[in-house]
């Protein structure tokens, strides 16, 4: 029972997440820099969380099976970059490339992610969305963030199912690093859809519902995998292992193929930038203090053989005496 509380919490904090990121172009201006900075500290939670705890614990419920567990992680990763690759979504905020001078302009007045920069460079992108394709440019975008925020309920389900699994008893935050790496990312994805939509002038009674169908996306993805996870008796174990190997994939090529690198090449607060990564990889470590100990301590795991090989001989044969 503690357990289904603790995934609707969840979902409501995601929930309201991905609406707060899709009205934040519609109740305030963000500065560019502020912007990055998010970034920054999002792309290493995700990597942090990724490595730190996804993986280690995803390989240990796959029972130690390394070729299984690394072939989910590769699996997982190259669908998260085709399908980024598909829908060109993560649009999160104008880079360098597309709005020259951002940067330099961004200290003077605040470059903002609103219409002052379409403006100001209307002579070369002002009209690259013109059509009826520009228009539509959004919906790639939504689909391609649907079929990956699917992926996060997954993974979220699967970290709360793993840690259950071995430790049914504890009342404390079950998965609360995949949460938060899902909590965190879920505004900025948000914020790529309505912006898009804001530029191509569409109606905000209609943001407003796109932005209501992607907040439902996270949820939709637990409830897949809880029917298909009660559907497999014989190999629930095995199961999440898998799902969190794979949704370890995405994060790590959400936040290595598309978060970081477009920090990355931005020529300016490089050490404010950097810092702040290292501030979210920092984060997704502490994380692992607030979870149960069973998340990186397993009875059936490597410490297993050695618990054997080190105990006493108590069935060596004696010497017979002549």
């Amino acid at each position: 029972m503690y357990v289904l509380a603790l995934i609707v919490f969840y979902c409501v904090l995601i929930i309201a997440a991905s609406l707060l990121g899709g009205w934040l172009p519609v109740v305030m201006r963000l500065t560019h820099t502020r912007m990055q900075l998010m970034m920054s500290g999002v792309g290493g939670l995700m990597l942090g969380v990724g490595i730190l705890h996804m993986l280690p614990h995803g390989i240990s419920e796959c029972g130690n099976s390394i070729d299984w567990a690394m072939g989910s992680l590769l699996l997982g990763l190259l669908t998260t970059f085709f399908l980024m690759r598909l829908f060109h979504f993560h649009e999160h905020v104008p880079v360098e490339e597309e709005y020259p001078g951002i940067a330099a302009d961004d200290h003077q007045h605040g470059g903002h992610l609103h219409c002052e920069h379409e403006h100001n460079h209307s002579g070369h992108h002002g009209h690259a969305h013109a059509g009826s394709e520009g228009k539509m440019r959004w919906l790639g975008v939504f689909l391609g963030l649907s079929l990956h925020t699917l992926l996060d309920g997954v993974a979220l389900a699967a970290g709360i199912s793993a840690v259950s699994h071995h430790q049914p008893q504890t009342i404390s935050l079950l998965g609360f690093g995949v949460f938060m790496g899902i909590f965190l990312h879920k505004p900025l994805d948000a914020l790529s859809i309505t912006f898009i939509m804001r530029q191509s002038d569409w109606p905000i009674s209609l943001i407003n519902i796109v932005n209501l169908g992607y907040a439902l996306m996270c949820p939709l993805g637990v409830i897949l995998f809880y029917a298909g996870y009660n559907g497999l008796e014989d190999s629930k174990q095995f199961m999440v292992g898998m799902a969190l190997c794979f949704s370890a994939g995405v994060f790590l090529c959400i936040s290595l193929a598309d978060i970081l690198p477009e920090v990355q090449f931005h020529s300016h607060d490089k050490a404010k930038l950097s810092l702040v990564m290292l501030l979210g990889v920092l984060a997704a470590y502490l994380i692992g203090f607030t979870e149960p100990g069973g998340l990186h301590n397993h009875s059936h795991g490597p410490t297993t053989p050695s618990a054997e090989t080190t105990s006493p001989p108590t069935s060596a044969p004696k010497p017979t005496g002549t």
